[in-house]
């Protein structure tokens, strides 16, 4: 049985007190419109509290945002696949299905590889930012943290490179539609459903993959259901690329002809829940409300990410994360959009 003891209880409930203070913030208008999720929001205000108050704590509350950023972390990833359903894989079709697992693989690949060949940055941060992008942001980041066992500012920086190109996506894509893609001809024109395909496969968060249509003028339901299916189908696909992630850092990591492999069970189990989650046997509002308990655990999650993440440790990394998120970013947008043409 899990025991905790007063000083951890007093750190998760800081924790939870800075995740509910996000979830209010996300609630905001302004905020809401901008895309930003409690997840982003979160991290942001234990950065804050990282380098401004936490000082003032005393220092055994620790053991609670250190359970926060790993016992409930992986709890909240099992819990997300109660967004999803394997029926939703169907609807969206073959080719928007093959769009999302090349974007995903190909996305992993080139960041990874980007990162530490190119710009001589450590393997964590490098694996770290190239799974925010390859599947759905920020989550994925935190999912894929116990896989390599990397240091909390590494996923920090890994978060913000995230939240700053995906932000960047928001703005960029309706503009992309309506200026070239919309009234283009030939290769360069997309229908909505295509387009759709196009924003689910490459952009990095949920929330800004629903933005990009709800802020295109007159956009129809083809563009937003493609949109997040797609999405959707990426997030699905975290699970298998975690368990091949462990089976190659095992093999790598291996000393000796015996090969350990380290099973990332909350992978198996997220996937065992998206399975119960397909028949439909749990009432529409129960799982409405699972998923609200869920955003508050990954929020909490988050925002522990941030509470331990001190700015001096960024100095080692110098702008390296920044060019390896920029590559990135350009493969999604051209990679992407050549992808979903030949394929669609």
């Amino acid at each position: 049985m899990l025991k905790i003891d007063t000083y951890t209880l007093k750190g998760i409930i800081l924790v939870a007190f800075l995740a509910i203070t996000a979830i209010y913030i996300s609630t905001i208008t302004f905020i809401k419109n901008l895309g930003f999720s409690p997840l982003v929001i979160g991290i942001v205000l234990g950065i804050i509290y990282a380098n401004t108050i936490s000082t003032q704590i005393p220092k055994k509350w620790n053991s609670g945002i250190v359970f926060s950023s790993k016992k409930i972390l992986r709890f909240a990833i099992v819990l997300y696949g109660f967004r999803l359903t394997f029926q939703e894989i169907i609807n969206v079709g073959g080719d928007g299905f093959l769009v999302s697992l090349i974007m995903l693989s190909s996305t992993m690949i080139i960041g990874s590889y980007v990162g530490v060949k190119l710009f001589k940055m450590d393997k964590d941060t490098s694996i770290l930012t190239a799974s925010g992008a390859s599947v759905c942001g920020a989550a994925a980041v935190l999912a894929t943290e116990p896989v390599l066992r990397a240091s909390e500012y590494k996923t920090a920086i890994a978060v913000s490179m995230v939240v700053l190109f995906g932000t960047i996506s928001m703005f960029l894509y309706p503009i992309l539609y309506e200026t070239i893609i919309k009234d283009a001809t030939g290769f360069l024109h997309m229908t909505p459903r295509e387009f759709g395909i196009y924003i689910g496969s490459s952009v990095h968060e949920v929330a800004q993959v629903v933005a990009i249509p709800a802020s295109i003028p007159n956009s129809n339901d083809s563009m937003a259901h493609s949109a997040v299916i797609v999405k959707m189908t990426r997030v699905i696909l975290i699970a298998p690329m975690l368990i091949i992630l462990s089976l190659i850092l095992s093999i790598k990591n291996s000393s000796s002809n015996k090969v350990k492999v380290v099973v990332p069970w909350f992978a198996i189990y997220f996937i065992l829940v998206i399975t119960f989650n397909s028949f439909h046997i749990l009432p529409i509002y129960l799982v409405e409300i699972i998923n609200k308990i869920d955003t508050f655990l990954l929020t909490m999650a988050m925002s522990a990410l941030g509470m331990t993440t001190v700015f001096s440790k960024f100095k080692d990394i110098g702008l390296n994360a920044f060019y390896t998120a920029l590559v990135i970013f350009f493969w999604l947008i051209f990679g992407g959009f050549i992808i979903t043409k030949i394929i669609t």
